[in-house]
């Protein structure tokens, strides 16, 4: 029995009830709801007493609304192929009516049709009114259904919202108060879908259940933690949305913030809802709150520029984007410093960073422990002073794992070289992939609040970033666009860290490492040997990378900034740029460097060592083969060059 089938049949269905969809006709449905309770039907974890009652705008009958959704479920089911039969299961308890929501008799038609279709099911009075709706309607949904009596109906009732949950603090404050005017707080799950991710559960599962961590878990041990989640793309067909809203408030206040308490909160006495969201809610309460005048200091703000996608092909500046203000000052990149005021952290920073049309996609939480200093004197380590150990874990979209720490490195000599050990989801489990929403669903119908946000937390969550907000607000920003798509974002990012002594982890994943026709082929296996293996590498404009004739022994993986190649001749043969790979050949065939090497502008590189790369690629005779038949082929000309020069 596979991984999945195990925990699936020691899973029982949910209790029995009736989902209503508030919104029904809208993407949500389509794209993540549906597909999430078909998830939840394959692996038997809806009861037989199920159905769903959606209502929206778009006029339609029940079974117009079914064969909507099948059409649909073809193209966003997650699985591969639908299951006919479970799909079947679960299209014969759809419902859905027409309605508008300042229509006071469409919602007394709603609650005859969820009355009905409880009973025809036997769902034993469990609602769930999710609001699938804009949050401009939330007040008014609410009266409407308080006043066609659902907020009294027998049995259980809960309240769905999804975020965004208000535009600021004040905003947020006015909603809670028109949602607890009708609802009591135990009725009232504020949903983020962020939650619902494996890897981010695994977050409380980690610290709870490994105690060789709970000694260390402290500020005398963490120098700092940095919780980045970033994405290539730009906004695309969300401008309007996005234009109103910037990433503080789409991923910064919620996502990241939740992330970031998991991660530092006190370890609940149970896991008990009530005690996980309370550790949940001290901590964030524990945040030194900035004042106006430190934003400049401990934030950062982007916007892009015109660039390149992550595929090569051209990408637009965000004002040129469909539906965007030309002058708008809406940022698409922030990176903000807290800290934690707790026994446990005394002021621990916790650097948070997030931003559109980067180069990479990931979603990475960082932590890094002090080195032990003392335990090493007089000990070399490979590529410069010894770094503490770093624990990542990946949430997206690889999930795992990680330990990177310091290996003697093999000879003679007492040297340490960087190394690392990675647990992968995908590799211990055989999970099939989900939306997110199923764990949420599923946690919904069993009344299990844990992973949704209460007022408290939804309310301190805007008390921290408002300060920012409003210094943004009341200083335009006079540089945008300040960062090229396709790249790392601003400048100021990465002196944000270094005016403290750090730097950005510029955490590698798979599918970056693969997009150079070097490694495109490699397995995934040898890919993450040779990720951890990677070092930071930080380049003013003008210094030299490597120098013509030299015989280095290390290649370089641009991640920021321009390089130029120099001839012999003093010549420029190109210039290399984000994502560009090169010095494969010096280290492959042992030959000095063709071309001088230097920055044109501030640059970011990851260096990997030859011997590290061929001690892990050794192990692999295969790839090494492989390897060195395409560098034989950019040698001479007839294979794939990322670059289009000739190796430096």
């Amino acid at each position: 029995m596979s991984s999945r089938s195990a925990a699936t049949s020691a899973a029982k269905p949910a209790a029995p009830g009736v989902l209503v969809i508030l919104g029904a006709s809208g993407d949500l449905t389509k794209r993540l709801l549906m597909p999430a309770l078909l998830n939840l039907a394959c692996d038997r974890l809806l009861p037989d007493g199920f159905a769903v009652v959606g209502m929206g705008r778009d006029v339609m009958t029940s079974e117009e609304f079914r064969e909507r959704q099948r059409g649909d479920i073809r193209t966003f089911c997650t699985r591969g192929t639908v299951d006919a039969d479970r799909w079947s299961w679960l299209e014969s308890r759809l419902h859905y009516m027409a309605g508008e929501f300042d229509d006071v008799d469409a919602f007394a038609r709603l609650k005859r049709l969820v009355d009905d279709a409880g009973a025809e099911v036997g769902a034993g009075g469990n609602t769930l009114l999710y609001l699938a709706i804009s949050p401009d309607f939330f007040a008014l949904v609410n009266r409407q259904l308080d006043a066609a009596g659902f907020t009294r109906m027998e049995g259980s009732r809960r309240i769905i919202v999804e975020k965004p949950f208000g535009r600021d603090l004040d905003s947020a404050r006015a909603l809670n108060q028109s949602l607890l005017a009708h609802w009591p707080e135990e009725e009232i799950y504020r949903i983020d879908h962020y939650l619902g991710k494996e890897t981010v559960q695994n977050l409380l599962a980690f610290r709870l259940a490994n105690g060789m961590f709970a000694p260390l878990w402290n500020g005398r041990h963490i120098d700092h933690i940095q919780i980045s989640a970033t994405e290539t793309v730009g906004v695309e067909t969300r401008g309007g949305y996005y234009d109103r809203t910037g990433v503080v408030r789409d991923m910064i206040q919620n996502h990241l913030l939740q992330m970031m308490a998991y991660v530092c909160m006190e370890p609940p006495a149970s896991l008990d809802p009530a005690a996980v969201r309370d550790a949940k809610s001290e901590l964030l309460a524990s945040v030194r709150q900035l004042e106006e005048g430190d934003v400049a200091d401990a934030c950062v703000r982007g916007q892009y520029g015109a660039g390149k996608k992550a595929d090569g092909s051209a990408a637009v500046a965000y004002r040129a984007e469909p539906a965007v203000d030309p002058q708008s000052n809406t940022e698409t990149f922030a990176a903000i410093r807290l800290h934690i005021d707790s026994d446990r952290f005394q002021g621990m920073p916790v650097y948070l960073r997030s931003g559109k049309s980067l180069w990479k996609r990931g979603t990475e939480i960082v932590v890094q422990f002090r080195p032990d200093t003392a335990a090493t004197t007089g000990v070399d380590p490979a590529g410069g002073a010894a770094e503490g150990n770093l624990l990542v874990f990946h949430i997206q979209p690889f999930q795992g794992v990680e330990i990177r720490m310091q290996a003697k490195r093999p000879g003679p000599l007492f040297t340490l070289q960087r190394a690392g050990m990675r647990f992968d989801y995908a590799d211990a489990f055989d999970a099939a992939r989900g939306t997110g929403y199923e764990v949420l669903l599923y946690s919904a119908l069993n009344g299990d609040p844990t992973l949704f946000s209460r007022t408290d937390f939804v309310e301190t969550a805007w008390e921290i970033v408002q300060p920012v907000l409003d210094a943004w607000a009341a200083t335009p920003a006079t540089d945008f666009p300040n960062y090229v798509a396709g790249t790392w974002g601003p400048r100021a990012a990465s002196d944000l860290l270094a005016r403290d002594g750090r730097h950005w982890h510029e955490i590698l994943n798979r599918d970056v490492l693969a997009r150079t026709a070097f490694f495109a082929e490699a397995p995934a296996l040898v890919l993450n040997n040779l990720l951890p293996a990677f070092r930071p590498l930080a380049a003013e404009a003008g210094e030299g990378i490597v120098a013509a004739g030299a015989h280095d022994d290390e290649m370089y993986f641009v991640c920021r900034g321009e390089l130029e190649a120099i001839g012999g001749d003093g010549s420029r043969l190109g210039v290399l740029r984000e994502g560009e790979f090169f010095g494969e050949m010096a280290v492959l065939f042992d030959q000095p460097r063709a071309a001088t090497v230097r920055a044109i502008t501030p640059c970011d590189l990851l260096v990997l060592d030859g011997d590290e790369f061929r001690r892990i690629v050794n192990d692999f005779p295969a790839v090494a083969a492989e390897f060195r038949r395409i560098a034989e082929g950019r040698r001479s000309g007839e294979g794939p060059s990322e670059t289009g020069l000739a190796d430096p």
